[in-house]
């Protein structure tokens, strides 16, 4: 069981980390154009996409949870019906995107207070990557439904390459063809269309099988779409809640001040690296969860829980000590500014108090995915999200940015607790 758990792990791990990387690489390229206006639109742009297609993440959590499950009960006619049902909907979701470009840019610009040339720049970089919605919709699809067969080493070798060809498009697009801003948001938008299009290249390459299940007409049957929606109108809500609390997070902290902005960015970076680990966990709990669910698998999907559990305590601990031995080291590392370094030391028993605390909402959010358990999922955050407001508007008048953290630490851990409470009900009916 360990195998199984490392084999879909590891690969998503890595996907992962992958992320900052190109994100390091795009600061780095705009942090040489002379102006600090490009690194600015490159903030606000990203914050923009992030936001949109955060939002649509639901289409690779609920591709992959249900692929999971007909994954194991051997149904080659609903995986295929599956694919095919999730990318339609993303494109069409995509194309609502396109059409609506200027409503959403107009509203963003609106809600985000920015210099004139910092609005010009990140405008163009925004008319020019929302025509990648079709590519990245679709790769979510792609994306889950792989992990729902089992295989995450196909969307690594997609997010590896995606980002070479992003950072070397970059690099020619600005430094050689003096694109400018244009030139970055071109190669992000090349790399997307290369992603989706590697995805299609698997597909064909490894389940090419699968084309005679193909039937456009059954895979909207209602009964299929029923529960597609289902699992996916919890996936967005939820998705909702926690775009709520990290916005509030982030905008609450700008209000006391640049300093504490800078302090609460730069611990946080630590919370964004421990979930780059936990998630690829959460993603092996996920494809596994709902291939025994599918199989009806009740003993193994017992084995598989308790090992995914070792394995994130035993993170959780590592990342507690890491952080307790080196993590102010880290720190220096991202910044030299000594304010924000001595501040940040006000806060940082906070983020030693991170691994213990949401690995299990973490590892949960995988089980409950792939076992498309996902209303429960969606209670725990939407009451643990309550928590979260409730405690910093009752405690910051008295704790200030203490009880943001206060806050943010009670609301990963209420929802592993609540996850907790509500897994024996579901894994009672399932046996």
């Amino acid at each position: 069981m360990n195998r199984q758990i490392l084999r879909l792990a590891i690969p998503s791990i890595v996907s992962n980390i992958t992320v900052p990387l190109l994100g390091l690489v795009d600061m780095a390229i705009v942090g040489h154009l002379g102006s600090a206006s490009y690194i600015g639109a490159i903030a606000v742009g990203t914050m923009m996409f992030n936001i949109i297609y955060w939002v649509f993440g639901f289409l690779r959590m609920g591709t992959g949870g249900l692929a999971a499950q007909a994954y194991g009960e051997r149904n080659l006619k609903g995986l295929m019906q599956l694919l095919t049902r999730s990318i339609t909907i993303a494109l069409g979701l995509a194309l609502a995107l396109i059409l609506l470009q200027y409503p959403i840019e107009w509203l963003t610009f609106r809600l985000v207070e920015s210099s004139n040339e910092v609005a010009a720049l990140a405008t163009i970089y925004f008319r020019i990557c929302i025509w990648g919605a079709p590519a990245i919709l679709s790769l979510y699809c792609f994306t889950g439904w792989f992990i729902g067969m089992q295989n995450t080493r196909i969307p690594m070798i997609i997010a590896i390459t995606q980002n070479i060809i992003n950072i070397i498009g970059s690099l020619l697009l600005v430094y050689v063809f003096d694109l400018g801003i244009a030139g970055l948001a071109s190669a992000t938008l090349i790399a997307q269309y290369s992603g989706v299009f590697m995805a299609i290249g698997f597909w064909l390459i490894y389940y090419s099988r699968l084309k005679v299940h193909f039937n456009f007409r059954k895979s909207f049957e209602s009964k299929a779409m029923r529960i597609f929606f289902s699992v996916n109108s919890d996936i967005f809500l939820r998705t909702l809640c926690l775009v709520s609390v990290t916005t509030f997070f982030t905008t609450t902290g700008a209000k006391q001040g640049d300093l504490v902005l800078a302090v609460n960015a730069l611990l946080m970076q630590l919370f964004t690296l421990y979930s780059y680990f936990m998630d690829g966990f959460a993603y092996a709990g996920e494809a596994l969860t709902g291939r025994f669910v599918g199989a009806g698998n009740r003993v193994a999907l017992l084995r598989m829980i308790r090992q995914l559990f070792v394995w994130g305590i035993s993170l959780a601990v590592f990342f507690t000590l890491l952080y307790l031995l080196g993590g102010k080291d880290f720190l220096r590392l991202l910044t030299n500014n000594k304010d924000v370094i001595s501040t940040s030391a006000n806060y940082f028993y906070w983020v030693l108090a991170i691994p213990l605390a949401g690995f299990s909402a973490f590892l949960w959010d995988g089980i409950f995915i792939g076992a498309t358990q996902t209303r429960k999922m969606l209670y725990s955050m939407l009451i643990s999200s309550f928590l979260f407001f409730f405690l910093f508007f009752l405690l910051n008048n008295q704790l200030g940015n203490h009880a943001l953290w206060l806050a943010f630490i009670c609301y990963l851990s209420f929802r592993g607790i609540l996850q907790t409470f509500w897994s024996r009900s579901f894994i009672k009916e399932f046996g």
